[in-house]
Formats: structure tokens, C-alpha cells, sequence
């Protein structure tokens, strides 16, 4: 089976490519811009072992530049990770990127895909898509999503379910509920606060930190991801992808500290516009389809997601 995965050199990109090929009967052509929040070192870095691997291949580009005909020649199935992702940075005049990447590729592609006879096209969601709930939020809950982000990977969505309805594409909406581990965009609240442990810097705490996220480690994500593109009776569904154990901003530092050894510094700041308070995931469907059960302790992750700040930032601790 020849896969096509969009942003191949991102946190989950990655690593969805690592799993994937560890299927003999898999080949996987991997698509990214290096545009985002992660430096494209990091990016590098993420796909260095894949590169000499022989069913892998790798092509740097614009999704919105690309000859997608070609591209798209021979391709099975499709995972569309490619977006910007972030809340902080989707306001005012750091948007259009958002457009462009989120909606505008999305769309592209789609109008691509139409054209050929692929397998199961995947699109990567978010819990961002929710907005405020309370309790456990299932995948039929009202949509009202807080930030511009959150509203071009709903507008990506919907895009995709007008290409199946007009076109019979064989769509998989997957949405990740706050996704950490080794290879974890700077940007994101864990390796923000391994970083600012590991340099003996002031933890950034983004309101009181009481709110609480259904963190998801990256294996479990992945294990799910993957088990989309070939799981009987999913095509048409869309499914959260969440973990076991939610916790708030303090309970993960206090959890932090017991795993480094060292005690953290708090600096508290104003909470950030578009973040919802909770987020907490129903994930009876992936049970029930994906035979979807996160297996990885959150201190375990932690501790494994420790490893490797350690590692990136031991020669260049800024």
C-alpha cells in the first residue's frame, strides 16, 4: 500500500511515518513545508532516521505550491496532518498563514483527491473544535470553537465532508485531544515547562492553572492513527483520540518535579484568549472501532518526554 502523509516531519507526522513502516507491505511518501511554530531543525531532526530507509521518500513542499496530479499518482491512502497548528498564535495578523495552510492546502488537496480512486483519506482534527464543554464531550457535541485556529481545522472538516458527500471520498475525521511526548512542538505546554526546568528559568503558567486537558501520549495516538486506515466500519465517522488521565496545569508540574528532581519556579501570567478551561474526551468510539485503550501512564510519558528535552537541549540549552 503506497500512503501519502501530509506534514511527515511534524510531532505526530513523524512518528505516524516510524509506525507505518514498520509494515513490510507499506510504503509511505511523506510531504512537508517546514512552516510553523517548529523550527525547521527540529523538523529535520524528526525525519533524520527515515531518510535512507527504502520505502520511505520525502519531498519539501508547499502543499499549496505542489503538482498534486503527480503527487498523488499511485497513492492508496491518505493522512492530511499538514496545517499550522497553535491557539496563541491564530489572532490578528498572524492569520493568514492559518488560512492558507488550514483551509486553502486542505481544499487543494481535496480538489486533487477527488480525481483519483484512493483507499481511506484521514484528516487530522482537534479537540479545538469543541470550544467550552463540560464532562466528557463526544464527537456528535455542538461545535463552537474558540480561536481562529480552531475554526480553520472546523472549516477543514467540513470541507472534507462536502468532497464525500459530492464525491464519495472515503473520509476518517480523527480529533486529538492535547497530544505530548518526545518530539513535542517547543511551543506546547510540556516541553515549555521540561525546557524552562531543564534551564533553571521560571515556569510560564498561563492563568491559575487549574484547567484540566486529556493529555494523549504519542504512542497511543499513533497506535490509533494508524489503526484508522484499515479498522471495518469507520469510513464516514469521525472519532476522538484522547487518553485515560486528565490533570490540571499544577497537578502536571508537581508530576514534573517528582520526575526531574528539581523544584519548579512558578511565574503566573493572565490566561490566554481561546483556551477553554477543560477538555476531557469521550472515547467510547475509538473503543468500540479502533479497539482504541491508551496503555501509557502519564508519568510514564512525562518521563519519556523528559528523556528527550534532555537530550535536544544538552548542547544547546536555549
Amino acid at each position: 500500500m503506497n500512503i501519502l502523509v501530509t506534514g511527515a516531519a511534524g510531532f505526530v507526522g513523524s512518528h505516524l511515518c516510524e509506525r507505518l513502516l514498520k509494515e513490510p507491505s507499506f510504503h509511505v511518501i511523506g510531504v512537508d513545508a517546514f512552516t510553523g511554530p517548529t523550527p525547521p531543525s527540529y523538523k529535520r531532526n524528526n525525519i533524520q532516521s527515515l531518510l535512507d530507509h527504502p520505502r520511505f521518500s520525502f519531498i519539501q513542499e508547499n502543499l499549496l505550491d505542489a503538482d498534486l496530479k503527480h503527487l498523488l499518482e499511485g497513492v492508496d491512502a491518505i493522512y492530511h496532518l499538514s496545517a499550522i497548528p497553535g491557539v496563541r498564535s491564530s489572532w490578528g495578523d498572524e492569520f493568514p498563514p492559518y488560512m492558507y495552510n488550514n483551509i486553502l492546502a486542505t481544499q487543494k488537496l481535496l480538489e486533487s483527491v477527488k480525481d483519483f480512486h484512493i483507499k481511506r483519506f484521514i484528516y487530522i482534527s482537534t479537540s479545538s473544535v469543541y470550544g467550552e464543554k463540560v464532562g466528557k464531550v463526544s464527537e456528535d457535541a455542538d461545535l463552537n470553537p474558540l480561536s481562529p485556529y480552531g475554526i480553520t481545522k472546523l472549516t477543514g472538516e467540513q470541507l472534507c465532508r462536502v468532497y464525500e458527500n459530492s464525491y464519495g471520498l472515503p473520509l476518517v475525521v480523527l480529533r486529538y485531544f492535547t497530544v505530548y511526548g518526545p518530539r513535542q512542538r517547543p511551543d506546547m505546554a510540556f516541553h515549555r515547562f521540561m525546557r524552562q526546568i531543564y534551564t533553571n528559568q521560571p515556569i510560564t503558567v498561563y492563568g491559575d492553572g487549574l484547567q484540566t486537558r486529556d493529555f494523549t501520549y504519542i504512542d497511543d495516538c499513533i497506535t490509533a492513527t494508524k489503526t484508522a486506515l484499515t479498522a471495518d466500519g469507520v469510513i464516514g465517522e469521525t472519532i476522538n483520540i484522547g487518553g485515560k488521565e486528565r490533570s490540571s496545569i499544577l497537578d502536571i508540574i508537581s508530576i514534573l518535579e517528582k520526575v526531574t528532581g528539581k523544584k519548579a519556579l512558578l511565574s503566573f501570567y493572565g490566561r490566554l484568549k481561546g483556551e477553554p478551561k477543560h477538555t476531557w474526551a469521550d472515547i467510547s468510539k475509538a473503543e468500540r472501532l479502533l479497539e482504541y485503550s491508551p496503555a501509557i501512564p502519564l508519568k510514564g510519558g512525562l518521563e519519556k518526554e523528559w528523556h528527550y528535552i534532555q537530550e535536544i537541549y544538552k548542547t544547546n540549552p536555549t
